[in-house]
This record gives structure tokens, C-alpha cells and sequence, in this order.
């Protein structure tokens, strides 16, 4: 096994300026391990459903090639269920209900299969729950990627120190770098958190891209400008997805190879945003996705004259 994924697999109700669902499909670990089944077959989801979740979308990430023997199925008891409605700029939005249910819970459970897998990606879960995951692995996958979010920051700090000393590459959005690090400057964020553990920073600014911090090295990836975002729920595990099955298919982690993943993982998410839920992740193709990645190039492309 390539990779694996540890994340929620949940439902959400959404609602937008463009309109609102009832329940549907949603959850970090489905994001992200849809988006990596662009690019990698062999890997299995980590997570935990109630009796209530569809057997159906079982089937589907079966069908992706995502292994589902680590999802633990709880009998009699509810699926994790956040509702949340944005406002009109789509970059704030309010939470309306939180069900833990059996994420409240959740002991992850590493089946034999997943044992040796090269990555894994952990998604935004509590920082006991990553650690638990990297300490029941009987080998240490090559790299080891962590999404996290600043509710864990605030509750959480000294357990989220301890678990990033274990990864190698942490993702987080511009406002939680500035919150772990107490530093404004992006650049003095890396420098303050990469001290924390993690080797390589992704810090991602939404409309306005995403950074990457790796060694000496920084690279600034474009945010494709879209028409119209119809809901952003997903965008960044959609990325971080992207990004990891694009490293677990090359079984590259330099520099340039990132730089190409953080591409494809940015691509993947201006898909995402196109429609509620994961409904456009479910039918992108190939020549869409490579179509997507030349407009990423050309956003960033060009020759500079020679002055006299």
C-alpha cells in the first residue's frame, strides 16, 4: 500500500449564496482520499461512520481504489455531522451544528493490509488521535503529512507540539501559521514552526495560493482565479489530497517534485469549489485535470526582455 489516510468521513449540510443542502457526503478523510485516487489506486482510509452512512458511498471509494477496511462501522450509533453556512466573500463562515457522534470516540484501528504503506496523510482530527495512528504503525512511512486547525491550537497546544516533533510536512492556512508561531511574517512563521518538527511548511492562503517552505527553499503556488465559487467546503483536503497521492504516485519528496504536487493539489481544489460537497471530484477526467494544470502554468509563466 501507497498511502494512507486518516480523516472524518462524515456528513455536512451547507448552505451558500448560490443555495443549501440537506445532508450530503462530506468529511476530510472522503475529500482527501478522493482527490489522492486521481493519482494513486493502491491506499487505504483510516476513519470512523455510524450505522447510518450510506452503504453506497462505501461502495464508490471502493470502486476509487481506496481500501475501507480501516473504516470502523458503528452499529447503532450516528455519523460525525457538521452544518455551516458561509457568507457572501465565501472566505468566513458560521457553524450551525456540530454532532460528534462517533467521531467522539474514534480509536483508529491500522489493519494488517496498511501496514508498510510509504506515506500517510493525517487529516484534521485531534492531535492524540494523529499521534496514535504514527505510534500503531509498525514502520515509519517515508513522509508523514498533517493537516491541523486552530481550534487545536487554542484546546490542544502542547498535545499538537508533540505529534508535529513526529511529522514531516505540516499544512495549515496563513491564520493558524500566525497563530502557532506568534509571528505576522509568513517567512518567520515557517522559520518558528519548521523548529517545531515538521521539515517542509505548506501554508495555504486560499484565493491567493499557497506557500511552500522546504529547506532553503520557498516556492509560491498561484490560486487558479475563478468565476464564481460556488462552495468551498473540502478545498483544503482536497489540496492536501492532491498533493500527497501526486508525491505517493512519483515517490519523489524533493523540492521540485513538491512544487509540481502543490500544482496538481491546487488544480484538484479549484474543482472542488465548483460544485457542494464532493460531486465535482467525482467527475473530473484526465484531459480535465491537465487542461486545469496548463492554466496553472500559464497564470505564472513568462519571458523577461533583455534591458539595453
Amino acid at each position: 500500500m501507497k498511502l494512507i489516510t486518516v480523516g472524518s468521513v462524515a456528513f455536512d449540510a451547507i448552505e451558500t449564496p448560490f443555495g443549501k443542502t440537506d445532508k450530503i457526503v462530506g468529511g476530510a478523510g472522503t475529500f482527501i482520499s478522493l482527490a489522492s485516487s486521481f493519482f494513486v489506486e493502491n491506499q487505504g482510509l483510516v476513519s470512523v461512520v455510524g450505522e447510518d452512512f450510506p452503504e453506497e458511498t462505501l461502495n464508490y471509494l471502493t470502486k476509487k481504489g481506496i481500501n475501507i477496511d480501516g473504516i470502523q462501522i458503528k452499529k447503532g450509533e450516528k455519523t460525525f455531522f457538521w452544518s455551516g453556512r458561509y457568507h457572501n466573500d465565501m472566505n468566513s463562515r458560521d457553524t450551525l451544528i456540530t454532532e460528534l457522534n462517533v467521531l467522539g470516540s474514534f480509536d483508529p484501528v491500522i489493519p494488517s493490509a496498511y501496514q508498510g504503506a510509504d506515506y500517510l496523510m493525517l487529516g484534521n482530527l485531534s492531535p492524540e488521535v494523529q499521534r496514535q495512528v504514527i505510534e500503531r504503525l509498525d514502520q515509519r512511512p517515508k513522509l508523514i503529512a498533517m493537516d491541523t486547525m486552530n481550534f487545536w491550537m487554542d484546546i490542544a497546544l502542547d498535545e499538537l507540539k508533540k505529534t508535529m516533533a513526529l511529522i514531516d510536512v505540516l499544512i495549515i492556512n496563513d491564520e493558524e501559521a500566525r497563530q502557532l508561531s506568534k509571528e505576522y511574517s509568513l517567512v518567520k512563521a515557517a522559520m518558528v514552526i519548521r523548529e517545531m518538527g515538521p521539515e517542509i511548511l505548506i501554508i495555504k492562503k486560499g484565493e491567493h495560493g499557497a506557500l511552500l517552505f522546504h529547506g532553503e527553499d520557498i516556492f509560491f503556488a498561484p490560486a487558479l482565479p475563478l468565476e464564481e465559487v460556488f462552495d468551498p467546503t473540502g478545498a483544503g483536503d482536497t489540496f492536501a489530497g492532491g498533493f500527497m497521492g501526486y508525491i505517493a504516485a512519483t515517490g519523489d519528496t524533493s523540492f521540485e517534485n513538491m512544487k509540481r504536487a502543490i500544482i496538481a493539489g491546487s488544480a484538484l481544489a479549484s474543482f472542488c469549489v465548483e460544485k457542494f460537497g464532493t460531486e465535482r471530484l467525482t467527475e473530473i477526467t484526465k484531459q480535465d485535470f491537465d487542461e486545469r494544470v496548463s492554466r496553472f502554468v500559464s497564470l505564472a509563466n513568462f519571458e523577461m526582455n533583455q534591458l539595453a
